[in-house]
């Protein structure tokens, strides 16, 4: 005898959602804020956005891994250059255009940790080819 029961969608809380979908919660519409979010409805928002969501990923304000990416830095790099909140794109473009020194020092930095991981990855990997 077996009891057969409808699964039940496997639902998120929104800050979990909104860092999926690469979005500062806080700037979200309400009902997106205070309702819970299951996989379906966060696969449907990824394939076909609202226009909130496509505004929100444009325009901003973005959270801080967004800013980050956007710079070419890491979000320690961020927090070092003095910007602790979210930034709109607007922001992020004057930026770059600004580059000031502790932005450019931190894409340097950047740059240097992912050539090394690069060059590690190939010492271990031809160390691994030659046993």
């Amino acid at each position: 005898m077996s009891t057969s029961r409808a699964k039940t969608p496997q639902t998120m809380k929104p800050a979990t959602a909104a860092k999926k979908l690469g979005i500062l919660l806080s700037a979200a519409p309400a009902e997106f804020q205070e309702g819970v979010v299951s996989r379906d409805e966060l696969n449907a928002l990824q394939a076909d956005p609202p226009a909130w969501l496509t505004d929100l990923r444009r325009e901003g304000p973005h959270p801080k891994q967004v800013v980050a990416a956007k710079l070419s830095i890491s979000t320690s790099g961020l927090a070092r250059g003095g910007i602790t909140g979210p930034l709109t794109t607007a922001e992020i473009e004057a930026l770059k255009a600004e580059k000031p020194e502790w932005l450019r020092k931190e894409q340097n930095n950047l740059n240097e940790v992912r050539h090394e991981t690069v060059r590690l990855k190939q010492q271990n990997a031809k160390a691994r080819s030659t046993k």
